[in-house]
């Protein structure tokens, strides 16, 4: 029961650390967007109009970004919520299954852990020399799938539960963590350029000092480019 309530703990205050650490980062830090250049067309002046708003907005718009933090902070508090930021709904169900597991054994455990241990002390107490009439009259209370079992064998069966069911909390702790990471990662490839600008291409070179030869890796990163607005 101590390392029940040990492990619940630890969860409890993991949750919450995690939680509150991101709120005050994404409190102090600062929010930086890169920005499209805009260049007005030689010998076009620039005109106020009442488009201006709405281009401004489709430039924020497009701007936004996918924020990891975000679905790190969502599957924290609530599985699967994360998954649903990074639009990947058919993990939800997923999910829900992995948690599921320990969720079960969990109580199935507990269960039969507080039925042996019931068990054990109901035959404790009758199986004494001084026990009372009441105590022996409690032996029919113990589960008929437990009658006939031995102090011992009902002692291994209670720790054995005990064990199980406490395992069973670690586990979910384990699948809850493996949630968080799963949402925060994929928020982070969201963004991952994989256009014809990022690529790796290995050439063959000749080292003209003492002509061996050798290959060469280039790395070719995407580069922003300022874009030509006509604002009307």
């Amino acid at each position: 029961m101590n390392i029940f309530k040990s492990i619940l703990v630890f969860i409890i205050y993991c949750h919450s650390t995690i939680i509150f650490a991101q709120e005050n980062n994404d409190t102090k830090s600062v929010i930086t967007q890169n920005t499209d250049t805009i260049t007005p067309l030689p010998n076009k002046p620039i005109m106020a109009t009442n488009n201006d708003d709405t281009i401004a907005k489709k430039v924020l718009t497009k701007q936004k970004k996918h924020n990891p933090k975000i679905a790190t902070r969502r599957s924290a508090i609530l599985p699967g919520w994360g998954q649903a930021y990074n639009k990947q709904y058919w993990k939800i169900p997923v999910v829900y299954g992995v948690l599921a597991i320990p969720t079960v054994t969990f109580f199935y455990n507990n269960t039969w852990y507080n039925r042996t241990k019931s068990a054990y002390d109901i035959l404790f107490k009758a199986s004494q020399p001084n026990a009372s009439q009441e105590d022996i009259d409690k032996l029919k209370n113990i589960h008929p799938k437990l009658q006939g079992f031995s102090l011992s064998s009902l002692q291994t069966f209670r720790n054995s539960f005990r064990k199980d069911r406490d395992y069973s909390v670690l586990w979910f702790a384990v699948a809850w963590g493996l949630n968080v990471v799963d949402a925060t990662v994929f928020a982070h490839l969201k963004e991952f350029d994989v256009s014809d600008n990022l690529s790796v291409q290995i050439n063959p070179t000749i080292n003209p000092i003492n002509k061996s030869k050798g290959f060469s890796l280039v790395f070719n990163f995407k580069k922003n480019t300022p874009r030509i607005v006509n604002v009307r």
